[in-house]
């Protein structure tokens, strides 16, 4: 049984493991029944799943700075990719070290590079160089670069193991296992490149039109019809094929793949088997790049959900699991085909929504699902709370431990707030916009400048407002903000959003705009 909080432990273990881009609804648990994630889901049927849990800012640099510090990206100044962490900013591990933790990061670490961006804090860290390679990886620790072989997936996890197997057992210990999987672009172990063979039911919003959304929408470079590289899944051209309508990236000699209208003239042979693909007309071609696309995701987890099941029985076998919090999360959602995407940047709700299960035995009850909104700035709160320590004054999170005891207070905040500011990026054309969402209501508004933030362009493209109705309109394809039905409802929202932005410091740019109230 769970036990009341003034009965728990002062200090439990923590092990927080992050994917980087695993949509919910590619973990089996959440019941999309696209795939099979059997150790992921030990998590949450042992504990609680959240339904409603939110990231700050869909991208990854800024999202693992919310997650470290409690703090939204105008406060920790992580605004974009091209953004840096400053690692003499206070954070969670360094209060939990203070505090009397033992404390380790293994894998992906992406907030830069140097002595001034490196990880601070942690008694170990062993990290991935910005994104990290998936096939005998370079690490980076206290003593410099190094290369190891094998598989990033699987290295993370057995660095993760020998760390705590070394670990002192007097003293409660808080590791970050991130990895980098199942980041584009999706390159499985050989161990899997066979599963998933049976087709993949397409979206309902595959072939989305963006004709009732904002220009961004519609303005975006992820589609999996027409954005998708060679590169990305894992393709070649016949020697002396035709480049149709190649296109290099900024800095890079990664292609796209030919437009559909080139289908009936194109060959593409599999990198690893030599498998040869034809197509017989540009629905088929379509098609075919939705299938591929989503093999390679869905092979590229695999691993890491064996590295889960293999840290839950380092637990069990340990004794370990009573007094042990585990949450499995990732650092954004991410874009599986619906309205014709991959990728994640958009406070839309596949990307928006990140993937939280949680199991602590002496607090959380098994098998429960929790409807109540969170977020990732509420992640370090929570692990100071249940640490018995301060939750210092900057931070701007909530901490989660009533949601996880299945007892929301009352006054509990049913409010996300997402901001995304690299305008226009160079590759993915993804506009710049903040809003809120509560248990029901969306509100969006495109601002669609720059603002100076490093990697976004400077826009001025018009200003543009969403309103959605999440239970009528579940797929988000409808903007009713200007609808006369729902007048009352965008009022309300525009209070909340300029409320929450009053609350965290965040400087609204819609005042005096069209649409502002």
């Amino acid at each position: 049984m769970p036990q009341t909080p003034s009965r728990l432990p002062k200090q439990p273990n923590i092990l927080f493991i992050m994917a980087d881009d695993h949509a919910s609804k590619a973990i089996s648990c959440y019941g999309h029944g696209i795939n099979h994630t059997p150790h992921i889901d030990r998590i949450a049927q042992g504990g609680m799943r959240l339904d409603h849990c939110y990231v700050s800012n869909s991208i990854c640099t800024p999202s693992r700075a919310s997650i470290l510090t409690g703090t939204y990206n105008h406060v920790n100044a992580v605004h974009t990719l091209a953004s840096n962490f400053d690692n003499r900013l206070p954070h969670v591990a360094k209060h939990l070290r203070t505090g009397g933790y033992q404390t380790a990061l293994i894998g992906k670490w992406h907030l830069g590079e140097g002595a001034a961006h490196q990880p601070s804090g942690f008694d170990h860290w062993a990290v991935l160089p910005g994104q990290g390679e998936y096939f005998d990886p370079q690490f980076i620790g206290p003593d410099g670069p190094y290369r190891e072989s094998g598989y990033a997936t699987d290295l993370i996890t057995a660095k993760s193991l020998d760390w705590l197997a070394a670990r002192d057992p007097a003293r409660p210990f808080f590791l970050m296992c991130h990895h980098k999987a199942p980041h584009r672009p999706w390159e499985p172990h050989p161990r899997h490149r066979r599963l998933y063979n049976d087709p993949i039911q397409v979206p309902e919003t595959f072939t989305d039109d963006y004709r009732h959304r904002a220009r961004a929408a519609g303005a975006a470079k992820m589609r999996i019809a027409d954005d998708l590289t060679y590169w990305d899944v894992g393709v070649v051209q016949p020697e002396g094929g035709a480049e149709v309508g190649a296109m290099e990236y900024p800095g890079s000699t990664v292609r796209k793949l030919p437009p559909l209208s080139a289908a009936r003239d194109l060959r593409l042979i599999d990198k690893n088997t030599g498998e040869v693909f034809t197509f017989t007309d540009e629905e088929h071609y379509r098609v075919w790049k939705y299938q591929r696309y989503m093999q390679r995701y869905l092979r590229t987890l695999a691993a890491i959900d064996e590295g889960v099941g293999e840290l839950l029985d380092y637990l069990d076998r340990e004794g370990l699991a009573e007094d042990t919090l585990v949450i499995y999360t990732s650092d954004q959602g991410f874009f599986l085909g619906e309205h014709g995407w991959f990728d994640k940047r958009f406070m839309y709700e596949e990307s928006f929504q990140m993937p939280f299960v949680a199991r602590y035995p002496r607090l959380i009850p098994a098998g429960t699902v929790s409807a109540d909104i969170a977020s990732n700035v509420d992640f370090a709160p929570t692990f100071l709370d249940l640490a018995g320590l301060r939750v210092p004054s900057y931070m701007q999170g909530r901490s989660l431990r009533p949601l996880l005891a299945d007892a929301t207070p009352a006054d509990w905040p049913q409010v996300a707030y997402h901001r995304y500011w690299m305008h226009r990026d160079a590759i993915h054309d993804a506009y710049a916009h903040y809003g809120i969402r509560n248990q029901r209501y969306k509100l969006i508004y495109w601002y669609n400048q720059g603002l100076g933030m490093p990697g976004a362009h400077p826009g001025g493209e018009a200003p543009e407002w969403e309103f959605f109705d999440c239970e009528k309109d579940p797929l988000e394809l409808l903007n009713c903000h200007a609808d006369p039905r729902y007048q009352d409802e965008v009022a309300h929202m525009t209070r909340l959003l300029e409320e929450k932005m009053a609350e965290i410091g965040d400087d609204p740019v819609h005042l005096g705009q069209p649409g502002a109230r």
